[in-house]
């Protein structure tokens, strides 16, 4: 006979281990938040209880004991009997709540049950006793709640000894003492709560108490952990000293000390708050994450994308009481609220980083930009600080301002009045490039530039180099800007001001020239002589980007097939030149000694592949597989050649003399 399990309408049996898991492995970071959801608790009852009695007391107070208990008591509204049974008996029931304290309302943090379940991450066994503030004659109620699911709910004398507002005891589990330790307490608390805007302390122990003996209790004092105020909302006796004092939160809060910062206020969100800028420099892409409060209390100390990519040379501390918090309370929910507070905040930082531009050009205010709320202020501020300070930013997180530059026209000719740049003629802007020269030559490549630095700095040719994070990208924009003419270097532009050789000299030297070209023409290389400074460089390889492109096109069409072939022959040139070009120096004695040499000797294909890999070197290429073996070849030859010469001694006479 088989058992019937037709059931409807039962509840579902939860394994609240399970659930504490989950919440710790999937919604909340770890364990250590359990402090931040106790005092959530505790701070939404004094905010519920405040709007009967303005003047309630606002405390709460974190015992630590020395056998790995917890209590933290709070001067809040507290629960009646009626209300203890519908928060209580449901773990994570807030609805009930939600009518009788407004919470979801601004002025609340959370919700309660959420808040004490989290408390299992670290205990196994949690009592809640609370009474009432606004039942009179209402008597306290007692609940223990078991990690198992278990529950115990029971209603005390109205004359027992239990003060308004309610009191938490943990115990904790057998592997989670630590996170009930003072020292540990004192830290959470500090972290999570130290912007609150009520009474936060900790009960500590004073070690070394005078008088104090082996066998009593120690001594201990309550530490206050919480600010009466937002660092940055404070009232200070002049604005050196609220530099002075946020540098110091700054230090203590984030770990550094600023070099300036940038006031944030954004009203639709209820954001107030500080971008502090950082004293070192920080590679482009290494994100900024920054350090958010919820009604003062902290979210989160790595917020992500409050903030564009090219803000990551500042860190921002801010409280906002409008924007949304995530289901795990630690990041920022993503809606349309946040999207505004997002483009507000960085227009505020984008006119602070315009003002100081401005000012480090020595160019005053004007044309700092406007845009974004207290953007006036903003840049007063940058344009007040003191000149030494603004060059030093400006020289440290260059690379922002270089990122920023790469969307913004305005920001782009304040970059190229302002940021130095690598050239042949030393660190200097673009517009003084512009100045002296007219035209902006630039590489795009560092190697490119060192190909031809050397020459192009002897010849009195001004180049930059673009080879650097975002210099390409500025550069190309500013091509596009009116007044510029940019343009990138050519292996032609080189090779122009180099001066040929004289006509004698060309056909002196003609079959060598002929039988060195053969030598490098594998290599996709054709080689020039001419004469330029400065002497000691043999050789210069000159890249040409067209021709690379093209000879590209040529071996793509060689392996295409009939149909794409057709179409991307369309895009080569008629010219088979080669990409590249070995220009060897006549003016330089090893050179003219080569090219002296029997155009069918070996040793001239030796010294023309050892030129080549030489240029290689100058350019600050490495040496590839190619490479390494031409020199081992030339090497070689020339060692051959050299101990092989009428007169030279054999290696057993060397080593005799030796």
């Amino acid at each position: 006979m088989s058992e019937d399990l037709t059931a409807a309408g039962r509840a579902f049996q939860v394994d609240l281990r399970g659930v504490v898991d989950l919440l710790a492995r999937h919604l909340y970071s770890g364990p250590r938040v359990y402090v931040r959801e106790l005092l959530q608790n505790g701070v939404d009852a004094i905010t519920a209880r405040r709007l009967h009695d303005a003047d309630a007391p606002a405390r709460v107070r974190l015992r630590p004991g020395p056998d790995g208990t917890l209590e933290v008591t709070d001067t809040g509204i507290g629960l009646t009997p009626a209300q203890a049974t519908e928060l209580l008996a449901t773990v994570g029931r807030s609805s009930k709540r939600d009518l009788d304290l407004g919470l979801g309302r601004e002025e609340f943090l959370g919700q309660f049950g959420i808040g004490l379940l989290s408390a299992f991450m670290v205990a196994d066994e949690i009592e809640l006793v609370s009474r009432s503030a606004v039942e009179a004659g209402a008597p306290p109620v007692r609940w223990v709640g078991y990690a198992d699911g278990r529950y115990d709910l029971s209603v005390l004398p109205v004359d027992a000894d239990v003060p308004v507002g309610s009191t938490v005891r943990l115990r904790a589990r057998r592997d989670a003492e630590h996170w009930l330790s003072a020292d540990t307490v004192v830290a959470l608390a500090q972290e999570f709560g130290g912007l609150l805007p009520v009474d936060v302390a900790v009960e500590v122990p004073l070690q070394d108490v005078a008088g104090g003996s082996s066998g009593s209790s120690p001594a201990t004092a309550w530490r206050r952990v919480s600010e009466p105020s937002l660092p940055w909302l404070a009232t200070y006796p002049d604005e050196a000293a609220r530099t002075a004092a946020l540098a110091a939160y700054c230090e203590r809060t984030l770990g550094f000390t600023p070099l300036a910062h940038i006031d944030l206020s954004v009203p639709l969100a209820g954001l107030t708050g500080v971008a502090f800028v950082l004293p070192t420099a920080v590679p482009p892409g290494a994100g900024s994450r920054h350090r958010v409060y919820l009604k003062r209390m902290l979210l989160g100390t790595h917020v992500d994308d409050l903030l564009p990519e090219w803000a990551f040379f500042v860190r921002c501390v801010v409280d906002t009481s409008v924007l949304r918090p995530t289901a795990s309370r630690e990041q920022l929910y993503s809606d349309e609220l946040l999207l505004a507070t997002q483009e507000v905040l960085a227009a505020q930082v984008r006119a602070w980083t315009v003002a100081a531009l401005t000012a480090s050009s020595g160019a005053g205010s004007a044309g700092a930009g406007s845009s974004g709320a207290g953007s006036s202020e903003l840049t007063s501020a940058a344009a007040d600080m003191p000149f030494e300070t603004v060059r030093r930013i400006v020289s440290t997180h260059h690379l922002a301002l270089r990122s920023l530059a790469v969307t913004d026209d305005e920001v782009l000719d304040l970059v190229a009045h302002v940021l130095p740049f690598e050239t042949t003629d030393g660190a200097t802007t673009l517009a003084q490039v512009r100045e002296d020269v007219g035209e902006v030559l630039h590489t795009t490549r560092v190697e490119d530039f060192r190909r031809v630095a050397p020459v192009a700095r002897a010849q009195g040719m001004t180049v930059v180099n673009a080879g650097y994070v975002y210099d390409d990208e500025l550069l190309a924009r500013l091509a596009r800007r009116p007044g510029w003419q940019v343009r990138e270097l050519r292996a032609q532009d080189v090779a122009q001001v180099l001066a040929p050789v004289e006509p004698h000299r060309e056909l002196e030297v003609l079959d060598q020239v002929q039988a060195a070209a053969a030598v490098v023409r594998p290599l996709d290389c054709a080689l020039v002589v001419r004469r330029f400074e400065p002497a000691e460089v043999p050789a210069v390889l000159l890249q040409d980007r067209d021709g690379e492109h093209q000879q590209d096109a040529r071996r793509t069409v060689a392996a295409a097939d009939d149909l794409w072939g057709g179409v991307l022959a369309g895009f080569v040139t008629g010219d088979d030149e080669p990409a590249r070009r070995l220009v060897v120096n006549d003016a330089n004695p090893t050179v003219r000694r080569l090219l002296a040499a029997d155009p069918a000797d070996p040793v001239l294909a030796a010294g023309v592949r050892s030129l080549y890999v030489t240029a290689v070197l100058l350019a600050g290429e490495p040496l590839r597989a190619r490479e390494a073996e031409l020199m081992n070849d030339a090497m070689s030859v020339l060692l051959e050649a050299g101990l092989t010469r009428p007169g030279a001694a054999l290696p057993d006479e060397t080593q005799e003399d030796a």
